[in-house]
């Protein structure tokens, strides 16, 4: 499994509009600026991720966007589903071990554990939880005083 560069655009631009979201919608452009994301990738990013509702498009002068919700409501997985589809390691975890090699299979407890492990972490870890973790290792900072 490879997370391909949409899906991590994606997680980026999701929590750049999170982190800066603030003070009204974020434009792609400043995104742009910030991440190193060409506009043009961003805005077919940012349409998929409005179409599934996590991003909310704000037309005008000011307009930009904004997350829909918190972003303790944005897990990783969430967003990368949008970008990328399930994701498995193998063929047989998709099929739920339905593969020529089962039931005698030596190996798909091993890609069964692993597809779990990964997905344990990407459903249970949110945008906020990222951007905490960036301020603890002081990479952003953010005034928490609202």
């Amino acid at each position: 499994m490879k997370i391909s560069t949409r899906g991590r655009y994606a997680l980026r631009m999701m929590l750049d509009v999170a982190i800066h979201g603030d003070d009204g919608p974020v434009s792609f452009k400043d995104v742009s600026g910030r991440e190193g994301i060409s506009v043009k990738y961003m805005e077919q990013i940012g349409s998929t991720l409005t179409r599934a509702g996590l991003l909310k498009s704000v037309r005008g002068a000011q307009g930009g966007y904004n997350l829909v919700g918190k972003p303790s409501d944005h897990t990783v997985g969430s967003i990368l589903r949008v970008t990328e589809g399930q994701f498995y390691l193998t063929p047989c975890v998709e099929q739920g071990g339905s593969c020529e090699h089962n039931p005698d299979c030596l190996t798909y407890p091993l890609w069964e554990k692993l597809n779990n492990a990964i997905l344990e972490i990407v459903d249970n870890t949110t945008l906020q939880d990222l951007i905490d973790t960036a301020k603890e290792r002081r990479i952003i900072d953010i005034d928490d005083s609202d």
